[in-house]
Order: structure tokens, then C-alpha cells, then sequence
């Protein structure tokens, strides 16, 4: 029985092997063709003609993948850690919407929740690598986190003002029928969307929705500009942690392979922090 659990884990969870390889890849097909038939099940015309076809796919999958699941578990080392990681929790959550869709109308489209599954891509075909950009990116969103809160703050609070403003200015008359209504004006004319199922039709009006739109496109390239700053410093830090073991000198590219400088080979990322 362990043997049979040794080769079951390393087809499922070995990646370094044909065998697990070709699993992987042929999991990531089969999880496409189930996004898929999804997909063009909600377009009436084809659900009309081939309902049922669609219908047997999308079990034929899930039942799939439910085996799938419970075959991680039983061969895992540690099951309550597979079941509590990112991709255990994805994979749950990809058959759960077929099973609730039995007492809930329309819950299985919740199964385009697979196409997460397609991040094991990255694991399958040796791209980890790539990580460490998002890494960064990532890095960058969360070093920007409380300014970027202050900026939401305050366009909450200019959304309210301006929406109490149309409130008492427009009316009902002119489709303010509410606060929360004219906040959503406000916050559509703020962010240069400008959908036009409503429109200001008083000159006081007018001129307060001339403002929201001045004031909407100096704020939209707040958040880009913070990202950016935080992003140029979180590359300029892995810039400087990588230097030369030849000449000494710092600044190079974090997928350099050679130094800028003297030409001589850099260290592996990991053993070139100072």
C-alpha cells in the first residue's frame, strides 16, 4: 500500500518526472476544456442546442476533479496542510459549485473559480522563476498600502460631499433621487467613466459636475504614481543587493548574469545579498 502511495504522490506532486509532468499538463487541459464548456454554456444559443452535452462535461470534470482532490489528500504527508494552502483551497473551491448548484440556480458558472488552477502552470513548465518580478510587484503594492488607504479615504469623503451637494442642488426632479444615488454620480463622474443615466440639468448643478471632472482627472494618477514610486524603489533595493564578487560594485539588474562593470560572472541571486 505505501508503494502504491509512493507512486501515486510522485505522479501527482512530482513535477521533476515525465510522469508527473505529463499529469500536470494533462490536469491544465483538462481544466481549459471545463472553463470552456462553461463558458459556452451561457450563450443561449448553444445551451439551447447542446444543454445536455455541456451538462455531462461540466460532471465528467468535476467528478474528475473531486477524485483528483481526494487523491491529494490521502497521499499528502500532510493533509491539513495541503487542504489549508493556497492551491488546496483552490482546488475546493473549483468542485464546490457543481455540488451547489443542485439547490442553486446558476451557482455552477462559479466554476470559472478553476481558471485559478491554471497557476500551477508556472510550477509545471519551470517558470518559478517569474515569481520574484511579482514578488516585487507585490512588495511594492504592500509598501504603498497606507497611502494608497488615505488616497481611497479621501476620494470617499469628496464622493460624499459632491453627492450631497447634487442631492440638494438637482433634486429628484433630475434623477437625485437619493444620496446614495448621487454618490454613485459622483463617483462615476470622478473616475472619468461618465455612464450618463444621470445628468445635472441646473447651471449650479453644471458647474459643481465641471469640478468633479477637473478634480477627477488630477486624482486619477495618484495611485499609478505611488505604485510607481514604491515599485522603482523596491528594484532599486534589489539593485543594490547585488553586487560584484570581481570588482565590488553594486546597481546590477536582478536577472544579470554578468557584471555591468568588469564583465566577470555574478553569483546566484540568493548568495549575492550584502
Amino acid at each position: 500500500m505505501r508503494g502504491m502511495r509512493a507512486k501515486i504522490a510522485l505522479v501527482i506532486f512530482g513535477t521533476d518526472t515525465p510522469a508527473g509532468k505529463l499529469f500536470d499538463l494533462c490536469l491544465i487541459y483538462a481544466i481549459l476544456l471545463s472553463v470552456a464548456a462553461v463558458v459556452l454554456d451561457s450563450v443561449m444559443s448553444l445551451h439551447t442546442r447542446f444543454g445536455a452535452w455541456f451538462f455531462y462535461i461540466e460532471w465528467f470534470f468535476t467528478l474528475l476533479f473531486t477524485v483528483e482532490y481526494f487523491l491529494r489528500i490521502y497521499i499528502s504527508p500532510r493533509p491539513l496542510r495541503y487542504i489549508f494552502s493556497f492551491f488546496g483551497l483552490v482546488d475546493l473551491i473549483s468542485i464546490i459549485p457543481s455540488y451547489l448548484a443542485l439547490v442553486v440556480t446558476g451557482a455552477n458558472y462559479l466554476l470559472l473559480i478553476r481558471m485559478l488552477r491554471v497557476l500551477r502552470v508556472f510550477r509545471v513548465l519551470k517558470l518559478v522563476r517569474y515569481m520574484d518580478e511579482a514578488n516585487v510587484l507585490m512588495r511594492s503594492l504592500y509598501m504603498a498600502r497606507r497611502k494608497i488607504l488615505v488616497f481611497f479615504v479621501t476620494l470617499i469623503v469628496l464622493s460624499f460631499i459632491f453627492g450631497c451637494l447634487m442631492f440638494v442642488v438637482e433634486g429628484p426632479e433630475h434623477g437625485f433621487t437619493s444620496i446614495p444615488k448621487s454618490i454613485y454620480w459622483t463617483i462615476v463622474t470622478i473616475t472619468t467613466v461618465g455612464y450618463g443615466d444621470i445628468t445635472p440639468q441646473t447651471v449650479l448643478g453644471q458647474f459643481i459636475s465641471t469640478l468633479a471632472m477637473l478634480l477627477g482627472y488630477s486624482i486619477i494618477a495618484i495611485p499609478t504614481g505611488i505604485i510607481t514610486a514604491e515599485l522603482a524603489s523596491e528594484m532599486g533595493r534589489s539593485r543594490v543587493n547585488r553586487s560584484c564578487h570581481n570588482c565590488g560594485r553594486s546597481g546590477h539588474e536582478s536577472d544579470a548574469d554578468h557584471c555591468r562593470y568588469c564583465g566577470a560572472s555574478l553569483a546566484p541571486r540568493d548568495s549575492s545579498r550584502v
